[in-house]
């Protein structure tokens, strides 16, 4: 199997970035072929411009999604774009690594996903969902944060952790056709004493290895909906 990682941590000495190194070890002995993207190691551009096409299909009004669409077709999109998409198109499974920042991703792995999901290669048109441009792959999410898990769930103070990232979830990964695979929290990190963060390793190992067999969470199926995406009766 190939596996893309996408790390997005500022500081290499960070807890997340141990779980990148040891999914890189553990993987790869596993017999996988890892390919790793560290976009603070990149200095990835997380901003969507004009600046990303070489040739444009409209040079007087700007709609990114359509540019996307045209410029890599032409040949012409953003080299560090290119580059991405080249990664992706290779990997069966995309993990997306990273601190949760405001109930969300950082920006600059925001900025990887505006830039680098395009349409034509991932979604457009009709299809989206199972249908969608990067069926018969995978993802899952890996990240940190600073909460105990205590305060995720029904009725804590922060609510359930699969609706927050409903907008990953669902909004990014199954929108572009991936199996969403159950993702890895690894809880109150910051606070942790060594012991204990070694104990969320060891069980962040364990998600790893079970990452291949794993059942991947249920969304919606484009075949059941009409062809104007209202639901079957």
């Amino acid at each position: 199997m190939n596996v893309l990682i996408v790390h997005a941590h500022p500081e290499p000495q960070s807890f997340t970035a141990s779980m990148l190194k040891t999914a890189v070890a553990d993987l790869t002995a596993a017999g996988h072929a890892v390919e790793v993207s560290d976009l603070y190691a990149m200095d990835w551009n997380p901003v969507a411009s004009a600046a990303d096409f070489g040739t444009r299909k409209n040079p007087d009004y700007l709609v990114y999604a359509l540019e996307q669409r045209f410029s890599y077709e032409a040949g012409s999109i953003a080299a560090d774009i290119a580059g991405e998409v080249e990664k992706l198109k290779r990997a069966d499974l995309i993990i997306l690594n990273f601190p949760l920042y405001w109930f969300s991703v950082p920006a600059i792995l925001k900025g990887w996903i505006d830039r680098v999901l395009i349409s034509g290669v991932c979604y457009g048109g009709m299809r989206f969902y199972d249908q969608g441009g990067l069926k018969g792959k995978k993802a899952a999410l890996s990240f940190t944060l600073g909460g105990r898990e205590h305060m995720f769930g029904p009725g804590a103070i922060h609510g359930e952790l699969e609706l927050m990232l409903r907008p990953l979830l669902r909004g990014t990964l199954a929108y572009t056709g991936l199996e969403v695979l159950p993702f890895f929290a690894g809880y109150h990190i910051p606070y942790l004493k060594p012991e204990a963060r070694e104990q969320v390793l060891q069980d962040y190992r364990g998600w790893l290895a079970a990452l291949p067999e794993a059942a991947p969470l249920d969304f919606v199926k484009m075949g059941d909906f009409d062809e104007r995406l209202y639901p079957k009766a």
